[in-house]
C-alpha cells in the first residue's frame, strides 16, 4: 500500500515531536535532598565522601559515596559532621550543589 503524501508530512511531525518528548527528561539532570554522615573531605579536589541513607529520587540505596563539590562548599565541613546536602545527577556523576550542617 502506497502512503498518501497528504498524511506523510504531519505524521513524520507527530513522530518527531514523541521523540524529543520523550528522550528530553533522560536530558535533564536528577536532584535530590538528603542528609549523611561526612566521612572525608578533599576541598583542594572538590570532593566529598558522604555516608547517607536511601536516596529514591536518584535511585541510590544507603551507601557511603564521593560526591563532587564546588571547594567552597568544603571549607567548614570536617569528617564526622552531618549534614543535608542538595546533589544532582546529571552527566553520569553527582555533584553537591547545597550543603549545611
Amino acid at each position: 500500500m502506497l502512503m498518501n503524501h497528504r498524511y506523510s508530512m504531519p505524521l513524520v511531525y507527530v513522530c518527531t515531536v514523541a521523540t524529543v518528548a520523550l528522550a528530553a527528561p533522560m536530558a535533564l539532570a536528577q536532584q535530590a535532598e538528603a542528609t549523611g554522615e561526612v566521612r572525608r573531605v578533599d576541598a583542594t579536589e572538590g570532593k566529598i565522601t558522604i555516608k547517607h541513607g536511601a536516596i529514591k529520587e536518584l535511585n541510590l540505596p544507603a551507601m557511603t559515596l564521593i560526591y563532587e563539590a564546588p571547594p567552597a562548599l568544603l571549607a567548614d565541613i570536617q569528617p564526622g559532621d552531618k549534614v543535608r546536602f542538595t546533589v544532582v545527577h546529571k552527566d553520569g556523576k553527582y555533584v553537591i550543589t547545597a550543603l549545611s550542617r
